[in-house]
């Protein structure tokens, strides 16, 4: 058997952003594999030609969802694609905080707005604020928090997001996310690390698509109720084929117990430069699936 060929998939917008990238090529070609990034749109990229397509920084997919769904799919069948194309699919709009939620998984209260749909005002007020975004979004882009009373400014941010046709997210804001959120990474099904990082949406009222997305990040040593939280959140997700990689982000509610804020199993950071050993479990997985044919 030849060195296995891995694409690591990145994209042409913000591949220079990406600080898991170098750290990750670096350390599959350490172990003997012959990997390269590739950016999701690039022309004729031959995907064909690699053992492995592993999606790691495709962080322009929500501007460009239709084509990237599309790519997916298409990828999937010239090679193996991590994670599943099905699975890229489901975590691409954040209705599927709604599933989780319904297969009892504590995540943050999360009402969905839909284009064309009826909405009041009062939809968007709560005691702690709200928080508005975009259903298929990364990154924080288009999202903004409103403090209690300002439901009306809230509701502009949302008539403004379904006039363009997209879907709205509506959650109260959770006022213990000033002391952190926390974000367990998994590999191969297993616990990785975990990072905590600042609160993101400091200005209220403020939609900044330029703000730093993880602010303020530290080594993190997860709770046992914040490790049975993120595990149950991975088990309730449609992986069939078992996940590459995944990233759970947690936040504390009123009680200090842990909902899900977000599942990201498409191309989260995995901050795998705050754990000596994080490159190395995710090289191993690849190459586990790179020899096995998974």
């Amino acid at each position: 058997m030849g060195t296995a060929r891995i694409a690591v998939v990145t994209c042409r917008a913000y591949a220079d952003l990406d600080p898991d990238l170098p750290l990750l090529v670096d350390a599959l070609r350490a172990a003997g594999l012959a990997a390269e990034p590739v950016a999701w749109d690039a022309e004729a990229p031959g995907w064909e030609r690699f053992d492995l397509a592993v999606v790691r920084s495709a962080w322009d997919y929500s501007e460009r969802l239709g084509e990237f769904l599309a790519w997916a799919d298409t990828t999937a069948r010239a090679t193996r694609l991590w994670n599943p194309a099905p699975v890229v699919r489901w975590n691409s709009d954040k209705r599927y905080l709604l599933e989780l939620a319904g297969r009892g998984i504590p995540v943050a209260p999360t009402r969905i707005l839909e284009p064309g749909g009826p909405f009041e005002q009062g939809d968007l007020d709560h005691p702690d604020g709200v928080v508005v975004k975009p259903a298929v979004s990364a990154g924080a882009r288009d999202t903004a928090r409103y403090l209690p009373g300002r439901a009306a400014d809230a509701a502009r941010h949302a008539r403004m997001l379904l006039d363009q046709g997209r879907a709205v997210v509506v959650q109260p804001y959770l006022p213990l996310v000033a002391e952190g959120e926390r974000a367990l990474v998994f590999v191969d099904g297993d616990f990785s690390h975990a990072i905590r990082k600042g609160p993101v949406l400091t200005e209220p009222g403020v939609i900044d698509n330029l703000r730093t997305p993880h602010p303020d990040l530290v080594a993190h040593q997860p709770t046992g109720a914040e490790l049975r939280t993120a595990r149950a959140a991975l088990a309730a997700a449609p992986s069939a084929e078992g996940l590459l990689y995944a990233r759970v982000d947690l936040a504390l509610d009123g009680a200090r117990e842990p909902v899900v804020m977000e599942l990201e199993l498409i191309e989260p950071n995995l901050f795998l430069g705050y754990d000596p050993q994080g490159p190395e479990r995710l090289v191993a997985a690849v190459a586990a699936r790179a020899a096995t044919g998974r």
